[in-house]
């Protein structure tokens, strides 16, 4: 047989066999459970997702987007939590409380009269919900109505087996939902600390806080992290006497810079801040709180209990999936998304991932290209966080601390907010800006900063980070001149210059 001959019958032979193997692939798929074929011949791949929120929404979208028929399963309202009762209202609320605060003092009262506000808590509690309803539709509802591939159910779905789900419909009726692949994303919920008496009280927890009709005269808030230290102040701002209690210090797991800087900022606004504090009894009668403490007694009108959020994952029928949990009871998942559970997928606060809307959501979209067929992870270390203070907290990376646990030699400055014409300008030098940098090759590792824009500061600080750059590279980059990020770049020329030697806006 001649070269054209073995050519000619290679080319026939390879495209025989490819049309085989496309048959066989066919069918392969037809014989998976809840694959089924539609009126065109292709082959549809079908997704449950548990939940409404950041990282059920990306999950449902992307996986639609990639050819999937997907049923969505919502226990309660659309949105989940940051939407309705989480980051939307309660950056609302801090906005309000932080104008009512301006008007009341600042730094130009001098030269501009300050006048004390009236507080129609109902109107601001009107404007706020109406906001929420607004993204809540438009982000939520209307994009699940307008997407054909993607189905809801109003229920409650639980586990029958690896490949099935039993949804108890909002009308008590029961449906089987057969999937080829599942994403449970179904948040967390306030976890309280087992103080004696408190579950017989009417404390508040961060929903029913930003849900009050009133500004309390009186507030006590047991909790150090994000929301009990956003609540807190917010609630100062609008005129309620406000007494924290933190069992360690104030964002304790943080730089003790910056809780300690927070502290300062607080204390000075007249909030009552008690650090190495816990309540051993809390007792309600007569419409007052009683918490004894190690510290002695606090009376409030309103309690706040904001010490975390614990995993929704009872009730489902995880073990009947093959689902483990960690000791918290949250979802033990890989880099990837996947759970012990051949074809189950967890993403967002109800695994061990950080409890950030915009983690949950990345995370729900590479859970959808991998369940999907793709290869997806999510890398966390270059995170950024902010907490919504005054002034803010904004990190990114690694701490001085967390670097010799990882053993690594480092080299830090901190620059405070008097070093910054931006801040000079605003007559407004509270907080700091502190690089953490590897020693000898001044690779960046980590910022934290504490300043009334933390949070519009540290994306430039992780994507210098993630572009593995050094303080020198971020101190030769330029930046506008009267901005709070240029504070960034003077942290960085602190490690080879003494700026208080420059000129203004010096290269």
């Amino acid at each position: 047989m001649d070269d054209q001959t073995l050519l000619k019958t290679g080319v026939a032979g390879a495209v025989v066999a490819a049309l085989c193997c496309a048959s066989h692939v066919e069918k392969l798929l037809m014989g998976v459970p809840g694959v089924r074929k539609t009126k065109a011949g292709d082959t549809k791949l079908r997704i449950a997702v548990i939940g409404s929120g950041g990282a059920a929404m990306a999950a449902a979208l992307k996986a639609a987007e990639n050819g999937a028929e997907v049923t969505l399963i919502e226990r309660g309202v659309i949105g989940g939590t940051c939407v309705n009762i989480g980051c939307v209202p309660s950056k609302i609320f801090i906005r309000a409380a932080h104008i009512a605060h301006l008007r009341r003092k600042s730094p130009f009262d001098a030269g501009i009269t300050a006048v004390p506000p009236a507080i129609d808590r109902g109107r601001l509690l009107a404007q706020q919900q109406g906001r929420v309803d607004e993204l809540r539709h438009a982000k939520y509802e209307n994009i699940l109505a307008g997407n054909p591939a993607i189905t809801v159910l109003h229920g409650a779905a639980r586990f029958k087996n690896g490949h099935t789900l039993l949804v108890r419909l909002t009308d008590s009726a029961e449906r089987e939902v057969s999937f080829d692949r599942c994403l449970i994303a179904t948040g967390a919920s306030p976890a309280n600390p087992p103080v004696a008496g408190l579950e017989d009280t009417p404390y508040w927890t961060s929903t029913d806080a930003l849900e009050s009709p009133a500004i309390p005269q009186r507030l006590a808030v047991i909790g150090s992290s994000a929301v009990a230290v956003e609540l807190a102040q917010a609630f100062a701002r609008l005129g309620s006497h406000v007494t924290l209690l933190a069992r360690n210090t104030l964002l304790f797991r943080e730089d003790p810079a910056v809780g300690a800087a927070v502290t300062a900022a607080f204390r000075a606004e007249g909030i009552e801040v008690l650090t190495q504090t816990q309540a051993s009894t809390v007792s309600y009668a007569d419409d007052e709180f009683v918490l004894a403490t190690n510290y002695g007694e606090v009376r409030a009108d309103k309690l706040l209990v904001a010490t975390g959020r614990s995993p929704n994952t009872r009730g489902m029928g995880l073990e009947h999936a093959g689902v483990k949990l960690g000791p918290q009871g949250a979802i033990v998942i890989d880099d990837h998304m996947r759970t012990s559970a051949p074809d189950i997928y967890a993403a967002g606060d109800c695994t061990d991932q950080p409890q950030f809307v915009y983690v949950a959501a990345a995370a729900g979209t590479r859970a959808a290209v991998n369940m999907t067929g793709g290869e997806a992870r999510l890398a966390l270390a270059t995170m950024p966080a902010v907490v919504f203070t005054d002034p803010q907290v904004a990190t990114v990376g690694l701490s001085e601390a967390e670097a010799h646990l990882k053993d690594i030699e480092t080299d830090s400055r901190t620059l405070t907010l008097d070093n910054v014409p931006r801040a000079l300008a605003n007559f407004d030098t509270r907080g700091f800006i502190k690089i953490v940098a590897e020693a000898g090759s001044g690779r960046l590792l980590g910022v934290q900063a504490v300043a009334p824009e933390a949070g519009e500061i540290i994306q430039t600080a992780a994507i210098a980070i993630r572009a593995r750059m050094s303080v020198q590279d971020l101190a030769d980059q330029l930046f506008p001149y009267l901005t709070m990020v240029e504070g960034l770049k003077l942290a960085a020329q602190t490690f080879n210059k003494d700026v208080k030697q420059l000129s203004c806006c010096a290269g």
